[in-house]
């Protein structure tokens, strides 16, 4: 008999997982980094209207949106009225200051200067339920006010 067994020729080798830990950390990773959070769900018909002279705003999270419009197919049970939404429900006018009281409590002391109020209203809405709106706002004092439009022309619509 033989000391030393011949090794076998054949077979192949075993796949090497050692860095696969590594792979999914770093796919994890981008995904995390690369994933866009969905804000709102939209409730109501948002058909924003055009304007010419449009800017962009700079810092998204200073922003506090505030919808306005019909209600969507999908909400028709709430009427077709235009209605007020606040984060992800209906909303009545006289919630618009404790909407936006809720808002400033979330952001540090330092950045409330810098809030804006962003109305995104539909084309189509009443204009006294924008001027209710705007009435609210005076009153808790959040004067910044951005119109969220499309860009395009007024008159055109390009």
């Amino acid at each position: 008999m033989s000391k030393f067994k011949k090794k076998k020729d054949g077979g192949i080798p075993a796949v090497n997982t050692a860095a696969l830990p590594d792979i999914v950390f770093m796919l994890l990773f981008f995904f995390m980094v690369a994933t866009v959070m969905r804000q709102n769900t939209l409730m109501i018909d948002n058909n924003l209207p055009f304007a010419d002279q449009v800017e962009k705003l700079d810092k998204k999270d200073l922003v506090m949106y505030i919808y306005a419009g019909k209600p969507s197919s999908n909400y028709k049970q709430y009427g077709t009225e235009a209605k007020i939404q606040l984060n992800d429900k209906f909303a009545d006018v006289n919630e618009i200051a404790s909407f936006i009281a809720a808002e400033r409590a979330s952001k540090r002391e330092e950045l409330i200067p810098f809030l804006t109020t962003a109305l995104k209203v539909d084309s189509d809405a009443n204009m006294g339920l924008i001027g209710d709106i705007k009435q609210e706002l005076r009153k808790v004092n959040a004067l910044k006010i951005n119109y969220t439009t499309k860009k395009g022309s007024v008159f055109g619509r390009n």
